[in-house]
């Protein structure tokens, strides 16, 4: 039963599968180690929505699992929000076929947003604050140390230019943090990926995706803008969302205008050889260092 959802990885018969794992799998790596993301004896729960990120997150971490040299339990979660359609039997029947230790959480959020929100406007606000907070009950519930979460590379950079046009910060998603109700640690492992290699991965994997119904396309969201004017940077500026997502990780202080993060006041020429290793703590070589404690709130 299991064959029916899952794909053989061997090159000989789909050399394009084994190749973008290959790729995937060692981005999702790269990052794990980066920011400590998985330590020994943790239990992870990972948020499994039915979307292509998620799909590949937990094939990427059941793949680690097997492979990295400290032991760590895996529990996926899918939230229930009782949305009209939802198919509740495709999670579980996938779950069941790879022997996935796994939780379906029912709360109909669905009810609340759609009383709340007048229709036609934006419900992914609400919906998200509310899918949070019953994600990070049942993560205390099942005794999880870490929850991981789809986010990938694209997420980071549309966020961190929402947060510019919408709330004048220069604030993105980090890889790894202290949830805003201070009880769980979250982690991003699809970080340094991409999302077009996860969305070719998830077809070549067949996936058995399932949309989110209750919002539909909303393409008038800002969030749609932004992906739209990356989008068109990807095919007019090859490299240019990439060389935006490192920035985010190459931050110079001493050439922004925050006077928390930098001593603006009480700079004088006596800091001048100073000045390098004070910006060299905020550059990508230190990222497990800037994010490992610091404690923010989940986007």
């Amino acid at each position: 039963m299991a064959m029916n959802f899952t794909k053989n990885l061997n090159k000989s018969t789909n050399p394009l599968l084994a190749k973008a794992h290959k790729k995937i799998r060692a981005l999702v790596g790269r990052a794990v180690s980066d920011f400590n993301m998985i330590e020994q004896g943790d239990r992870i729960m990972v948020c499994l929505s039915g979307g292509a990120d998620s799909y590949t997150l937990l094939d990427m971490l059941l793949g680690l699992q097997q492979a990295a040299p400290i032991q760590f339990e895996i529990i996926a979660v899918n939230l229930d929000q009782k949305q009209p359609g939802f198919p509740e039997h495709v999670l579980p029947e996938y779950l069941e076929a790879l022997g996935v230790d796994y939780r379906v959480v029912e709360e109909d959020t669905y009810s609340i947003v759609t009383k709340l929100i007048p229709e036609g406007k934006t419900t992914c606000s609400l919906c998200s604050r509310l899918r949070r907070g019953v994600l990070y009950n049942t993560a205390v519930e099942l005794g999880a140390t870490k929850i991981a979460l789809g986010h990938h590379a694209d997420d980071m950079v549309e966020t961190a230019f929402l947060n510019m046009f919408h709330n004048g910060r220069l604030k993105s998603m980090p890889p790894k943090l202290v949830s805003d109700d201070k009880r769980n640690v979250v982690i991003r492992p699809l970080a340094y990926v991409r999302e077009k290699p996860i969305k070719q991965y998830a077809a070549l994997r067949e996936f058995p995706i399932i949309p989110c119904n209750l919002c539909g396309s909303q393409e008038n969201l800002q969030r749609q803008s932004v992906k739209a004017m990356l989008k068109q940077w990807d095919e007019t500026s090859p490299g240019r969302v990439q060389n935006i997502f490192n920035a985010l990780g190459r931050v110079t202080p001493s050439h922004l205008l925050d006077r928390g993060l930098f001593d603006f006041a009480g700079l004088s020429t006596a800091d001048a050889d100073n000045l390098d290793e004070l910006d060299t703590a905020f550059d990508a070589e230190n990222y497990q260092t800037l994010f490992t404690d610091i404690t923010v709130t989940v986007q």
